[in-house]
């Protein structure tokens, strides 16, 4: 028999048990997959406690993984059984050694890209992709700030904007994860916890400050980061591991510069399949090519999740973290 991590009830990681569940056989348009990797998200945290609802309960968990295609449904094309897919998308149930997908979701594995590495890199990758490619298109010469620099998005992304030319700000919360980030594309860590960040900026910009800045933290982090940007700049609230930003003014954008606000998603901008396709195909390249480099800092056994969304919770992960089934 099969087994899946579930939760039968929102609540912490203690909710989520080893399950015994029957996969079935694809329909039109599905493809088995038996998952040789799952990434862990902060969305799943998200999903577990209930700030993001799932449809019903007992529910699944996990939005990221990679594993082989053991049978194709009806209708489906463009894979076919033993090719090595991943993805990072719903539905959700991905922590599992097998489940179904439906078959426009998923990506086929290029020879240079390990199953661990696409289950790592897969949600996070994709995610700095449109961040830096599409939110906001860094171009070189540019200084722009990401928070939590030393986490899984972070570290993909700075080494990213640095290939591409920028100065990168990045935050941290250690002389630990200063230094992890520094190794990864950061020109200057501010540790958010000693240091007055806006003030740090418009010291490292000579006042300007920033064209941009990529905050996932939400809550302790929003205030601030709008006294980092020049006039006219982009906050780019993509995540709210602190807490979600609380209701605030609008005409705060207003009085500190004219300034734009967007709360972007990874699955609004992978909808359409060829964005989705595009979007991956971009990724395992600045990968293969050694631009930006996968550090999957934690693997856990698929059923100590619970131990897994611990670390996570307590800030005690750096890059990516992957679950083996």
């Amino acid at each position: 028999m099969t087994h899946a991590i579930r939760f039968h009830r929102p609540g912490g990681p203690e909710v989520l048990v080893w399950d015994e569940v029957d996969v079935g056989s694809p329909a039109p348009g599905q493809v088995r997959l038996r998952q040789t990797a799952v990434g862990l998200n902060y969305i799943d945290v998200y999903h577990r406690t209930g700030a993001y609802p799932v449809a019903a309960m007992p529910s699944g968990i996990g939005l990221e993984g990679a594993g082989v295609a053991e049978e194709v449904g009806p209708g489906v094309a463009e894979l076919k059984a033993g090719d090595r897919v991943a993805y990072a998308s719903p539905p959700i149930g991905a922590y599992a050694e097998a489940r179904l997908m439906p078959a426009d979701r998923l990506v086929k594995l290029p020879a240079g890209i390990s199953d661990r590495m696409a289950a790592a890199m897969m949600l996070q990758g994709m995610t700095a992709q449109y961040l830096i490619r599409r939110t906001h298109r860094v171009a070189a010469g540019e200084t722009i700030l990401m928070h939590a620099a030393a986490g899984g998005v972070g570290l993909i992304l700075c080494q990213w904007a640095k290939h591409l030319g920028a100065t990168v700000i990045g935050t941290a919360g250690s002389e630990e994860k200063a230094a992890l980030a520094r190794a990864h594309g950061c020109d200057h860590v501010i540790l958010y916890r000693r240091e007055n960040l806006a003030e740090r900026v418009r010291a490292i910009t000579g006042g300007a400050g920033v064209p941009v800045v990529y905050d996932g933290v939400g809550k302790d982090t929003f205030a601030a980061s709008l006294d980092c940007l020049a006039p006219l700049g982009l906050m780019v609230s993509f995540g709210s591991a602190s807490g979600p930003v609380p209701p605030f003014d609008m005409g705060v954008l207003a009085a500190k510069g004219s300034l734009f606000l967007t709360r972007p998603t990874l699955m609004t901008y992978i909808a359409k399949r060829e964005d989705l396709l595009g979007s991956a195909r971009e990724l395992f390249d600045v990968v293969t090519r050694g631009a930006v480099k996968i550090e999957i800092n934690q693997t856990f056994p698929l059923r100590e999740a619970a131990a897994a969304h611990r670390a996570l919770e307590a800030r005690q992960t750096t890059g990516s973290t992957v679950l083996l089934p």
